[in-house]
């Protein structure tokens, strides 16, 4: 039984990863076409390669669970179509014993999909940011396509540019009054994290006073805030590409700046349960196989694969922004398509047995 589990969990797990192997570099080649829209003279073909080079991580953590879905129903289906299912079923094989053997090598592939996703994803995606911002002119004016906002009391900031060492590039700072009337705008050009404050360099500062404005220069100047370079390593990218702990700090930052934080919360749960979101499709699977997909050829197993993978992506997609604007918990947006996929992989799963 030991050389059965393994046989059936081998031809699985291979499968998952030729699928994701295949998946993945077609969103490469994709995104690397989309990117060659944004080049100019800073931002060449090196750039945008190295670019999404670093993009790898974050998309083999986001397209696991399809290429799971997909790959259960190559290597499982590819079993069936031989009837060494059949064989094993009349051998006395339970489902369970077929499932289980199934989960054994997909619980290898969530760990380290784990992993990816919370030691790897936010340092790439960082360093990627980081790289496409700096090669498109992050600190020489507020006029890069890309960098991040950030709010803190009544000052609105526009960074161009966020470096991994505690560096900034391009600065802006608009500070308003409690009227929301614009008092001052202010741009840097570096800024240099000292550990309890920011030093701004080759400061320009906008005053805006009833009658006139003046603007006032200066070499340095001292910027408190409470943005660390964590926080700021936090922002600097999608909330989808960061780690849980770094959601979970970011989250009680905004909550304490009195700012939503509802985004961040439905990116927490998304990435907590994505081992549970991924496992409820192989059942999905799993049971197809046992059931309307037993006698299929492998094309239509595929297509089956591919449309309800999009499906469920779709509900997902709909469902998480659904809970930002009528506010319903997030984390209902995350396990109402995983629970319903898993009600079906067990309804089919015991009809077949």
């Amino acid at each position: 039984m030991v050389r059965l589990d393994r046989y059936i969990g081998t031809s699985v797990f291979f499968s998952i990863l030729g699928v994701l192997g295949i998946i993945v570099g077609l969103a490469l080649l994709f995104a690397f076409i989309d990117e060659l829209g944004d080049l100019d003279a800073g931002y060449g073909v090196a750039e945008a390669a190295r670019y999404i080079a670093f993009t790898i991580p974050a998309r083999i953590y986001e397209l696991l669970p399809m290429a799971a879905l997909i790959g259960c129903l190559v290597g499982l289906g590819s079993l069936a179509s031989s009837s060494e299912l059949t064989v094993m079923r009349a051998a006395g094989v339970s489902l369970g014993r077929i499932v289980g053997a199934v989960m054994k090598p997909l619980l290898v592939l969530l760990l380290v999909g784990l992993l990816i996703g919370e030691y790897l994803v936010p340092w790439t995606q960082s360093e990627a940011q980081s790289g496409r911002s700096l090669a498109q002119g992050g600190g020489e004016a507020q006029t890069t396509k890309r960098g991040l906002w950030h709010r803190q009391g009544e000052e609105f900031i526009h960074i161009n540019s966020v470096q991994p060492n505690g560096v900034l590039l391009g600065v802006t700072r608009y500070r308003f009054d409690d009227e929301r009337r614009l008092l001052s705008a202010s741009f840097a050009r570096r800024a240099q994290y000292q550990g309890e404050y920011w030093q701004l360099e080759n400061v320009a500062t906008t005053l805006l006073h009833a009658e006139h404005s003046e603007v006032v220069t200066a070499p340095s100047e001292r910027w408190d805030v409470e943005l660390t370079p964590q926080l700021l390593g936090t922002v600097v990218v999608e909330p989808e590409a960061l780690s849980m702990t770094g959601l979970w700090r970011y989250i009680h930052y905004l909550g304490e700046q009195g700012l939503n934080n509802s985004r961040y919360w439905l990116a927490f749960w998304t990435k907590a349960l994505q081992p549970l979101v991924t496992a409820t499709l192989v059942l999905l699977a799993i049971s197809f196989i046992f059931g309307p997909l037993r006698s299929v050829t492998l094309g239509q197993r595929l297509f089956t694969g591919v449309l309800v993978g999009f499906v469920f992506r779709i509900a997902q997609d709909m469902l998480g922004p659904s809970s930002q604007v009528f506010g319903f918990p997030p984390l209902l947006a995350v396990l109402v398509p995983a629970g319903i996929c898993g009600l079906v992989g067990v309804w089919l799963l015991r009809r077949a047995g």
